[in-house]
C-alpha cells in the first residue's frame, strides 16, 4: 500500500518510523505542515523519503494518513489518495472538534478523554470513525499533560494499527466505518 503521510511535529515523526516499518507499507511521500524544520521533516529525510510543502504537487497513492495535521486538506487533494485521508484527532469525535479539542476538553472537566482515526471529508472532524481509544483525565492534569501522556500515544498507536489493519485487507471495509 502506497502512503503519503501530512502532518507535523513528534506525533507525525513517529507514525511515519511505525508505519515504516509495517510490511506491505510505502511511504511514497511527507507533507509536513510548516517549512520551517520540524521533527517530520528531519525523520523523513533521514528515512530517505520526500519531502513535498505543497499538497497539489504530491504523488497519487493507495492512501495518505494526517497526523497532527492542522491544514485542511482539500477535496482535489483527497482524490488523489484512493482509499481517502486517515486522520487522527485528540478527541473522541464527535464531541470537541477542531483544533483546540484538548483545551475543551480540560475546559469542560472531561473526566474521559480520548482520541479518534476518521475519514476527512469536507468538514471539521466529520468524516467516517475508523477507530477510537479513551483515557481518564487525571485529577489537576493540563492539557499538554494530558497529550503528552495518553492523547499522543493513543495516536501514534491507532493510526500504526489501522494503517497495518488496512494494508492487509487491501482497503476499509464500507460497513465498518460509520458517519457521525
Amino acid at each position: 500500500m502506497r502512503i503519503v503521510l501530512f502532518g507535523q511535529k513528534w506525533l507525525a515523526a513517529e507514525v511515519l518510523k511505525a508505519i515504516t516499518a509495517l510490511p506491505g507499507v510505502d511511504v511514497a511521500a511527507v507533507c509536513p505542515d510548516t517549512e520551517m524544520p520540524d521533527a517530520l521533516r528531519r525523520t523523513a529525510f533521514e528515512l530517505g523519503i520526500p519531502s513535498y510543502a505543497d499538497m497539489d504537487a504530491l504523488p497519487r497513492c493507495d492512501m495518505a494518513v494526517a497526523a497532527h495535521c492542522q491544514r485542511y486538506v482539500p477535496i482535489a487533494v483527497r482524490s488523489r489518495c484512493g482509499l481517502g485521508v486517515l486522520a487522527y484527532h485528540p478527541s473522541l469525535l464527535p464531541r470537541h472538534r477542531g483544533r483546540d479539542a484538548v483545551k475543551w476538553t480540560m475546559a469542560m472537566r472531561d473526566p474521559i478523554a480520548g482520541g479518534t482515526v476518521y475519514w476527512m471529508d469536507d468538514g471539521a472532524d466529520t468524516g467516517p470513525i475508523e477507530a477510537q481509544e479513551w483515557c481518564h483525565v487525571l485529577p489537576g492534569e493540563t492539557a499538554s499533560e494530558v497529550w503528552r501522556r495518553s492523547l499522543a500515544p493513543i495516536g501514534v498507536r491507532l493510526l500504526t494499527e489501522t494503517v497495518a489493519r488496512l494494508a492487509q485487507e487491501d482497503g476499509p471495509k464500507p460497513d465498518r466505518r460509520t458517519n457521525m
